[in-house]
């Protein structure tokens, strides 16, 4: 399907919206937007999917998301969460990526699952403080329901890790 030129700049006001519990990233970092719909009567339909189910975030983020638009001319919005099919880490861009990695929290590590961390071993977590693989899991529950605490062997610190699934 072909992107309209209005499509393209709600797109791109969308990409002020930041995530509330990691400022860093925007909606669009995370890929939770999954698309814009343009209505004939000129009101504009942003679908999103949680990165939880239950994520606290997202009454924020639709407030946000009707605002910022708002603010950019666009009254008439509509925010619809789907929840199939779930989020995924892949659907986060390599720019969220980075701009995890650069706050401290270490990004999704490509090609493992999470949900297996019971029965499978851990994946090879880099510390974002001095880029070591010398890494253990504290706790799979972090400071958000998105993360993991882990503990970088060599420089000592604890951090952040942004869950995969």
């Amino acid at each position: 399907m072909a992107t309209t030129t209005l499509e393209s700049e709600i797109w791109e006001v969308l990409e002020e919206v930041t995530d509330p519990e990691i400022p860093v990233l925007t909606v669009t970092d995370l890929g939770i937007i999954r698309s814009v719909n343009v209505q004939e009567n000129g009101g504009v339909e942003v679908v999103i999917t949680p990165t939880y189910s239950g994520c606290p975030a997202m009454n924020t983020i639709e407030i946000n998301i009707r605002a910022v638009l708002q603010e950019h001319g666009y009254e008439d919005v509509s925010v619809k969460t789907v929840l199939h099919p779930a989020w995924t880490t892949d659907w986060m861009s390599e720019a969220g990526r980075r701009k995890l990695k650069e706050y401290g929290i270490a990004p999704p590590v490509d090609g493992t699952a999470d949900k297996g961390a019971l029965f499978a071993e851990q994946p090879a977590v880099e510390c974002p403080q001095c880029g070591s693989k010398n890494t253990e899991l504290v706790s799979q529950f972090g400071s958000t329901a998105c993360k993991s605490l882990y503990r970088c062997l060599d420089c000592r610190e604890p951090f952040d890790y942004f869950k995969c699934h």
